[in-house]
């Protein structure tokens, strides 16, 4: 078997065959013929791997996966993980719509973010969530407010900020004391007593998420030693936890990065729960780009190639308002040939799009034989692509495929003018 038959790194179900690249039993030139691109493509199969890691290493346990939907929120997506049993973790009223119009369960919903309004709050409550993250002292009390204006009480844990580094990019990091996030370690305990206090809630867990792309097992253990001592603390001033929320943001390989395995990650952080004596206890998390991240690519049309003095640019159809991550995150996407060239000469490109801004790059520095009209697919696209799209320069927002064996089917057709214009007006 050739290299280029072989598996690309980090896409066990993304592949070549004869030089062509395959999502499962499915050739992409013909997608892109059939379809149009820029065009995202997702293997359902490898969505179900991902998650069957994190089933795994909670064989035997009371614990939940919670899909975080802000990764990628098409409805097929969220159709694979709903039919699959996952619960979901949303962050507006408008996610909420969303995992509901998927088939979820709302009896699994978590709602987490810093700036929930009582509109969303209203709607969550009677939708009958199983859990709001709250994340402020000013937000328990409007919640409790709320709930009480409705007849409920809401169920509730506290996000904690344990001021854990991540390691990771600063845009991502959620665990710091500069962050946004959560409530400081220090005030975990005065305020679980002011929520115990209050009769429109009902005190459930406690809640922690250091960041995103994190490639490395250390943090996770050091948020997980600090959040057990709070455990310990406020159950001992008499606040009973009956779930322990640990978020997710296990990182992806983009680029060679190595994070631990779903199963072999939780095994070690299990043990340190049994150890404490806390394996018994509900477990829920919160993953969202290692499930779908490098399931999705993005094909995209050579429109130019382009010399010039210092940088050689391969202009591409696709763009930042697609692929938002390199120009926001300074991201690495590893960009392949869909066909591969054999015998030809390779030129150092930068890949760019039409956008009008020198941040509309997808990739630096990529050495490729292509010339006007191939076609390239942008790897690891499956998390903080289309979730992130926006219509700058009044482009239109690419179809989506979801590919199960041999099968494609279209899950968003491509955004057309019509639907861009349809809800404005000129005025008077």
């Amino acid at each position: 078997m050739s290299e280029q038959n072989l598996p690309l790194p980090g896409h066990p179900h993304i592949a070549y065959r004869d030089n062509t690249l395959y999502v499962e039993g499915v050739a992409l030139p013909a997608l892109a013929r059939e379809h149009g691109t820029p065009l995202f493509v997702y293997s359902k199969q490898w969505m179900l791997d991902a998650l069957a890691a994190y089933q795994r290493g909670f064989e035997g346990r009371d614990a939940l996966v919670c899909y975080a939907i802000k990764a990628n929120s098409s409805l097929g997506i969220l159709r694979v993980f709903a039919e699959a049993g996952c619960g979901f973790d949303i962050v507006s009223g408008g996610e909420l719509a969303r995992v509901l119009a998927a088939g979820a369960d709302p009896a699994k919903v978590i709602f987490s973010g810093v700036g929930k309004t009582r509109a969303e709050m209203r709607q969550a409550l009677a939708a009958g969530i199983a859990c709001f993250n709250v994340e402020s002292e000013a937000e328990i009390d409007v919640l409790n407010a709320v709930a009480l204006a409705e007849g409920r009480r809401a169920a509730i844990s506290v996000r904690i900020n344990p001021n854990v580094d991540p390691k990771t990019h600063p845009y991502i990091s959620t665990g710091l004391k500069g962050n946004k996030f959560g409530i400081a370690h220090d005030r975990a305990v005065a305020i679980y007593q002011h929520a115990a206090s209050l009769a429109g809630l009902q005190v459930v867990g406690i809640d922690c998420h250091i960041g995103s792309q994190i490639t490395e097992a250390e943090p996770y253990l050091e948020a997980l030693e600090r959040v057990l001592d709070l455990v310990e603390a406020i159950e001992k001033a008499g606040i009973p936890l009956h779930h322990l929320d640990f978020g997710g943001g296990l990182g992806i390989d983009y680029n060679g990065d190595t994070p631990p395995a779903a199963d072999a990650l939780w095994q070690r952080l299990l043990a340190r729960l049994d150890a404490r004596g806390f394996g018994r206890r509900r477990l829920i998390v919160e993953p969202g780009r290692s499930l779908v991240g490098n399931a999705g690519l993005c094909v995209t049309e050579v429109l130019y190639t382009k010399p010039g003095e210092e940088k050689n640019f391969c202009i591409v159809d696709a763009a930042m308002n697609d692929l938002p991550r390199p120009a926001m995150y300074q991201a690495f996407h590893r960009i392949a040939p869909v066909v591969s060239r054999q015998g030809g000469q390779a030129l150092t490109y930068d890949v760019v799009g039409p956008v009008c801004e020198s941040g509309d790059w997808l990739g630096r520095d990529r050495a490729l034989d292509v010339q006007a009209g191939d076609l390239l697919a942008v790897l690891s696209a499956g998390a903080y692509s289309m979730a992130m799209a926006s219509n700058y320069n009044t482009r239109g927002r690419a179809a989506e495929l979801l590919v199960s064996g041999d099968r494609a089917t279209l899950i968003r057709r491509r955004e057309t003018i019509e639907d861009q214009l349809r809800s404005e007006r000129l005025g008077d």
